[in-house]
């Protein structure tokens, strides 16, 4: 550890030798139960025998082909496979390897297209800790700290609909950011000016906040008006999180571009934007490529997670234990008032501390965690105080482990409060 950078937070001490499922192991043989997914990226859970098996033999026959020099039949099968899931006339990719990586593959394209310099973000916002990803990002300054020098411009921050944290309904909270982002359009950036509005369906880092189908109306009318392009950041949120396959379907959503990473793979780096075709030809030469993108390993790793996913009907797993899950969280909230609200869909679920006046509760939701650590179950903080709980267990995961993972969080909860 002496050799690993001390920049690079460590969320737990463990070393772990290998992971099966929904479990990892330790070099002492202790089983772990991983309700981080590798902060939802093992969507099939770790080492699924399908996607171990493509890769093996992937790897037999080709480990790298350039796909700025030659096209690997893994690439064109991704491609198809990946064109049956896509919203609208989305028939178009570009690979990439990291979310964000492939969030400024997606912010170039709208530049390039529209011809024009500003981006509209929302107020807890993650798209990636590159220099450009975190001119992007708000979900915590920590994100966007200690850069030598200003970072990227041409950014501008709009409320996002976050009802508990206004303390409103939700209806009262889309007229309101509908309401604002009108008048940034008048303050900040006006339309002619403003290339795309970037946004996550489900937002990550600041706890697993949804949007709705009333705001995502209500930004695609504002996009078609102006000429702006609609991204969806479906890193976290995609591939089956959410009981839907892109998350933004559970709002009607009409995106321009869609931005994937995570979950694609179980595991291997890989991601992407999609886009139309006319969209993408607006592209200007050079601006999209990269080494290692569309690695041929990683791509036959994706298409046997896209295989795994639809004959385990994963989907229909994610919805039916994310309300085991959510129930379960939901139930422990009921007996602790410093659990102000819990929230996500399908297997991405959080759970909000807060002090008895409503603030923030860092200290409790760290303590819950080293708790469940304790207890063999890892889950991870998230929001801009530290002060959330993420759950976001493969999508395999069956109900014992549900119910395994309930008890254990229970118990920490449970002890957190008793000593108050």
């Amino acid at each position: 550890m002496a050799y690993l950078s001390p920049a690079l937070q460590q969320a737990t001490p463990l070393i772990v030798t290998h992971g099966k499922g929904t479990y990892l192991y330790d070099r002492d043989g202790r089983a772990w139960l991983d309700f981080t997914a590798g902060i939802g990226v093992t969507a099939t859970g770790h080492c699924h025998p399908k996607v171990v098996e493509a890769a093996k033999n992937q790897i037999e026959r080709l480990i790298h082909g350039q796909y700025g020099i030659v096209r690997h039949e893994p690439l064109l099968q991704l491609m198809e496979r990946l064109h049956k899931h896509m919203p609208g006339a989305l028939d178009t990719f570009f690979f990439a390897n990291s979310g964000a990586e492939a969030v400024e593959a997606g912010v170039r394209l709208a530049r390039n297209a529209t011809g024009r310099q500003n981006v509209i973000v929302f107020q807890g916002s993650f798209h990636g800790r590159t220099i450009g990803g975190s001119a992007l990002t708000t979900s915590g300054a920590r994100f966007r700290a200690a850069v030598s020098g200003p970072l990227p411009t041409g950014v501008v921050v709009a409320p996002f609909p976050s009802a508990y944290r206004y303390g409103w309904d939700l209806e009262t909270a889309n007229r309101f950011c509908l309401r604002e982002l009108d008048h940034l359009f008048v303050t900040l950036t006006r339309p002619e000016d403003t290339a795309a509005i970037l946004i996550e369906p489900v937002q990550g880092e600041a706890g697993y906040l949804p949007a709705s189908t009333e705001f995502f109306r209500g930004l695609r009318k504002r996009a078609d008006e102006h000429g702006i392009m609609l991204i969806i950041d479906e890193v976290q949120a995609g591939m089956g999180r959410t009981g839907r396959f892109w998350a933004h379907e559970h709002f009607d959503a009409r995106p321009d571009i869609v931005v994937f990473a995570k979950g694609i793979a179980s595991g291997f780096p890989l991601s992407g934007i999609a886009a139309s075709r006319e969209l993408m030809a607006r592209a200007a030469p050079a601006s999209q490529g990269g080494t290692y993108s569309a690695n041929a390993v990683a791509c036959a790793a994706a298409i046997a997670t896209l295989d795994v996913i639809e004959e385990e009907g994963l989907l229909e797993n994610a919805t039916r234990m994310g309300k085991l899950l959510r129930d379960g969280l939901e139930a422990t909230a009921m007996r602790h008032q410093g659990i102000g609200d819990v929230r996500g869909i399908g297997l991405m679920q959080a759970s909000e501390f807060v002090t008895a006046d409503g603030d923030p509760d860092p200290a409790s939701a760290k303590a819950a965690v080293a708790g469940a650590f304790k207890r063999g179950l890892i889950v991870l903080t998230c929001g801009p105080y530290g002060h959330i709980v993420r759950m976001i267990p493969a999508l395999t995961v069956n109900a014992d482990e549900i119910g395994h993972a309930l008890d254990a969080w229970n118990a920490a909860v449970d002890e957190v409060y008793a000593q108050h």
